[in-house]
């Protein structure tokens, strides 16, 4: 078989993806605008850990290291071990690195023809329309330009890299008004170590946002400058950030990753009967969550610092928006290290920000926008086609319309991997690699356009009801199981991985649950 297949981006996904084509028979080219293997692990914040425990976060086919000891590695030993798996199975030959995707077109039937199909690529086949993708590359070396022309494209550029989100500010308010210096956190994790910390070395720093960048900055902050210059934190929402996976000495694990924790929530295409489950457990639903947030707010004192979410934290883990808060975290706020400010919104003026409703600036030095990526926005510009580009954002009031999270139906001979969240993204998307690469063998075909647009949105339902305000980040995380049940079928594996109906019930599942098919 001579097929080849363009694989954007040699981050995680990537590098899945690579590894299943090749051993389908498939001819896979790589493109990776960096000059190594990784992703988001390439570079990060010298304090940034693995934010799920290692068990659940690893290959299937590629355990951790004997010596890395630890649950939650530091980001030299993520990227080490991810590094490692790229050499194991030798992808790194099938890589070009320092070459960025400019755009990618679609030859073949035009815009109209594919949009009038009723089956994806025209007959439901991953090669069925005849088409081909153009694959325009910049090699960012010698800048010249390359074509190539492949037969199928996977895309997987990630959301949390490459364009960084920058607030919008009302005009002469923004950054332009501000006599210090702003950056975002993308540039502080690009620094090495020791030019990171000499660049906030002795300034007045404000940290804008609270999620997991948010708080590694404030705390490396607070080693370079301590009392003398306490780091400001911004934060529009407090979040469920946990201590440690043990609430009240019980496995965060057990309580959420197994299938009667499912049982508690309602599911996209599920019958009468688990829908009346999911109603009945209704109050053990909140009462797990009732449990686990009294511990965090017990282990973390959120209450003495003004920092308890209005939010449940179903709703944070359904949203996939859970982290680990940085060791003495906390402390440092009761030692006036860092200090922590809500702000719904603010503006920058000449020697500061000016939070929303108050007349005094916070006076600082230099800001730091831990504000996140443009995700869609990056994933949308790889095509040159308008129509595409309309197809792969959707509707406005919508997630990203992806059948199983990895196809938009009116894009043939394209799959999106690594774009949807879950608790731990190195084991979902190994699962979609899979699941595309038996896809493209002709294990299974995919059902009507009509039916993988009913389906999408029955999940985007299922977003919506249990994350709320975040349901575009298109997590998974409180139905991995769910989630990868559906997969398991279409692939004719056996969904059901355990030995035994209570450790079916009621362990944990994880990557090694699915090791064989």
């Amino acid at each position: 078989m001579d097929r080849k297949v363009a694989i954007i981006g040699a981050g995680i996904s990537g590098l899945l993806a690579c590894k299943y084509t090749l051993s389908k028979g498939f001819h896979p080219i790589v493109f990776e605008s960096q000059s190594t293997v990784g992703g988001v692990w390439t570079k990060t914040v010298e304090t940034t850990k693995l934010q799920t425990p290692k068990p659940v976060y690893q290959f299937s086919d590629f355990p951790w290291p004997e010596s890395v000891s630890e649950d939650f590695p530091d980001g030299q030993k993520v990227f080490d071990y991810v590094n490692g798996y790229a050499k194991h199975f030798d992808l790194v030959k099938h890589i070009k690195f320092n070459t960025k995707v400019v755009g990618i077109e679609f030859e073949g039937p035009n815009d109209e023809e594919i949009q009038a199909w009723s089956l994806w690529g025209c007959n439901g086949e991953p090669f069925g329309s005849k088409g081909k993708w153009k694959v325009v590359v910049e090699d960012l070396v010698t800048l010249s330009t390359e074509i190539y022309n492949v037969d199928f494209v996977i895309v997987c550029v990630g959301r949390f890299s490459g364009l960084p989100n920058i607030p919008e500010f009302p005009p002469k308010k923004g950054p332009e008004a501000f006599d210090g210096k702003v950056i975002h956190s993308m540039e502080y994790a690009a620094m090495d170590h020791k030019q990171a910390a000499e660049f906030v070395k002795g300034k007045r720093v404000i940290v804008v946002g609270f999620q997991k960048s948010a708080l590694d900055i404030a705390v490396e902050c607070s080693a370079a400058n301590g009392k003398e210059d306490p780091c400001t934190v911004l934060y529009r929402t407090a979040h469920w950030n946990v201590p440690d996976y043990l609430p009240w000495g019980f496995s965060l694990a057990h309580m959420y990753l197994s299938r009667f924790s499912e049982l508690m929530v309602h599911k996209p295409g599920e019958g009468l009967l688990l829908s009346l489950l999911a109603t009945i457990l209704t109050p053990l639903r909140y009462a797990y969550s009732k449990f686990v947030e009294s511990d965090i707010k017990k282990k973390l004192r959120l209450e003495k610092h003004g920092m308890v979410p209005t939010h449940s934290f179903l709703k944070e883990i359904s949203s996939c928006l859970i982290s680990t808060v940085p060791e003495k975290f906390y402390d440092k706020v009761e030692n006036g290290e860092i200090k922590l400010k809500k702000a719904p919104s603010f503006s920058f003026c000449n020697n500061g920000v000016l939070v929303e409703g108050e007349t005094s600036p916070i006076e600082a030095d230099l800001v730091i926008l831990a504000t996140g990526f443009k995700g869609e926005k990056k994933l949308k510009h790889i095509f040159m086609s308008q129509t595409f580009q309309d197809n792969i954002t959707g509707s406005p009031d919508a997630a990203l319309p992806l059948y199983r999270e990895c196809i938009q139906p009116r894009i043939p001979q394209l799959a999106v991997i690594g774009f949807s969240e879950s608790i731990s993204n190195i084991f979902t998307s190994e699962m979609r690699c899979r699941w595309v690469a038996e896809l493209l063998d002709g294990t299974f075909k995919l059902p009507s356009i009509k039916d993988m647009e009913i389906n999408i949105k029955e999940w985007d339902e299922y977003l919506k009801q249990y994350s709320g305000g975040y349901y575009r980040r298109k997590c998974i995380g409180a139905l991995h199981i769910w989630y990868n049940d559906q997969l398991c079928k279409d692939m004719a594996w056996k969904p059901r991985r355990k030995k035994g109906f209570f450790a079916e019930l009621f362990e944990p599942y994880g990557p090694m649950d699915y090791v064989s098919n």
